[in-house]
């Protein structure tokens, strides 16, 4: 099993990457405001921002106060897939460039994205989320953590998603529409 210290150290590492996130996508959000985007979608904003800040406490406090003995291997396939999800967010982070953002924001006259990890889905980071969300407390044997922090996640992006594909309109649904939203479909061109 990884020791409470790894894991805390993973949870400090992790919060340091929320904090250079926020950083990046207010400045990318500056940028998008001053070429005309738009912003919806405020109100989820703030209760998702809540649900991923009460996430890493709740990692923390279960990992430290009411640990679970899972299988040795457990831990082991939690931190992979955390390693997995990290590297598809980046992927979709370094596709988009200035584009990306934690919030909903929109550039009417900005054509879709479609390579990178698009070209396969329509929502690689929102699958990252999901990934993570399940695997992160898994790592520290916070079981409830990752079960209540998966269902609030999904209610969350139940939310989320359409608002998002919605704002997006009808160039993004004729360049990604027939992509899945979480699961890799192959594509031509």
């Amino acid at each position: 099993m990884i020791s409470l210290r790894t894991y805390l150290i993973i949870l400090a590492l992790l919060v340091v990457e929320r904090i250079f996130e926020l950083d990046r996508a207010r400045r990318n959000a500056h940028r998008a405001f001053q070429h005309g985007a738009v912003e919806v979608g405020q109100v989820h904003y703030r209760v998702m921002v809540a649900m991923h800040t009460l996430f890493i406490v709740s990692c923390a406090v279960e990992a430290i106060f009411f640990p679970h003995s899972l299988p040795r291997i457990v831990p082991w396939i939690a931190l992979c897939a955390e390693i997995v999800a990290q590297g598809l967010r980046y992927w979709a982070v370094a596709t988009l460039g200035d584009r990306w953002n934690t919030r909903i924001i929109v550039s009417p006259d900005r054509a879709p994205v479609t390579n990178g990890p698009y070209r396969f889905m329509r929502h690689p980071n929102y699958l990252a989320v999901v990934i993570e969300i399940a695997a992160v407390p898994l790592i520290g044997g916070a079981i409830f953590t990752a079960i209540a922090f998966s269902i609030a996640n999904a209610l969350i992006l139940a939310v989320r998603i359409p608002a998002e594909e919605r704002a997006m309109g009808g160039r993004y649904a004729d360049a990604l529409g027939s992509r899945r939203r979480f699961f890799p479909g192959l594509r031509h061109g």
